[in-house]
């Protein structure tokens, strides 16, 4: 087991930012721990890595405690916190060597992480002259130059643009490929991109925990319909393989379906029958977007 958090709760005063929270990640899992911004998402990366150390619970990182065994514990443990904090006036390479030296690692090592983060065009340039894009990445490099198990990151791909999302995403995967990654964010297509896994949080409590291949294999189906007339609930009711229906506006219609057949040509016949037109219809699946807004609002 490579990160075990057992019934941690952190209290500010008399506000709890973390209650009774539980989890567990396996080696090799990508896992997003996803939430609204003031879920508790950073209180409990800091907690894991052993920045707040005030706390009732247990954290675990490969059998080592984290309160017993602060030293041990951050060895294993390579973070990337949400405002990345980097020497600005200091070059890459130079930066790198500096924290390479407080590992103790050999400064061949740097050539390596930085051709393994694709720095290497950068590499001579001040953290200063560097895009968002790039300072992650150097923010990256500095998080794995002692080659730990287990990386935290918190809110990596916050405020970058459209291609530099994609790259970060892309090293993420492929550190992930041996390493055990959690990755706080509260982007939901940043976990759907990224993470095999997802923790969602919400005002300090875990309220769900499912890989998201079994979110896109149990996935419900929604129609959105509108008719040209009002129907009453109880004939809405009679649609086969109906599991929720609401009347969302006046003619207008969300419906719910348990099965992921194709739903619509059984609404066109329920229309057909009861003398109904349809003016729109949209059909989508229930996804990572609609389950945060069910648990989150």
């Amino acid at each position: 087991m490579s990160v075990k958090v057992k019934n941690i709760t952190k209290l500010y005063g008399n506000q709890k930012a973390l209650e009774n929270v539980s989890f567990s990640i396996e080696k090799g899992e990508i896992v997003g721990f996803l939430g609204p911004n003031g879920a508790g998402k950073s209180t409990m990366m800091k907690i894991i890595t052993g920045y707040i150390d005030t706390f009732e619970g247990e954290v675990k990182i490969n059998d080592l405690d984290i309160s017993k065994q602060k030293i041990n514990v951050q060895k294993e443990i390579g973070y990337l916190p949400e405002h990345n904090p980097l020497y600005l006036d200091m070059f890459v390479k130079e930066y790198l060597q500096f924290c390479a030296s407080i590992y103790k690692m050999p400064k061949n090592e740097v050539e390596h992480i930085i051709e393994k983060v694709g720095l290497t065009p950068e590499a001579h340039k001040k953290i200063n002259q560097l895009s968002k894009g790039y300072r992650q990445r150097v923010g990256i490099a500095a998080a794995i130059l002692h080659n730990p198990e287990v990386l935290i990151l918190d809110e990596p791909t916050t405020g970058l643009d459209p291609n530099q999302l994609v790259e970060i995403r892309n090293l993420i995967k492929e550190l992930g490929k041996d390493k055990t990654v959690l990755f706080s964010t509260h982007i939901m297509q940043e976990v759907e991109a990224v993470c095999n896994r997802v923790i969602l949080i919400n005002k300090g409590c875990i309220v769900a925990d499912l890989r998201l291949k079994e979110l896109k294999e149990g996935q419900e189906q929604l129609i959105e319909v509108e008719f040209d007339f009002r129907v009453e609930k109880r004939f809405i009711e009679e649609i086969p393989n109906l599991l929720e229906a609401e009347n969302t506006f006046d003619t207008t219609w969300e419906l719910t379906f348990d099965t992921t057949k194709d739903m619509r040509s059984v609404v066109f016949d329920f229309a057909h029958d009861n003398g109904l037109k349809i003016l729109k219809l949209n059909t989508k699946n229930k996804n990572l977007e609609t389950l945060f807004k069910e648990l989150t609002l």
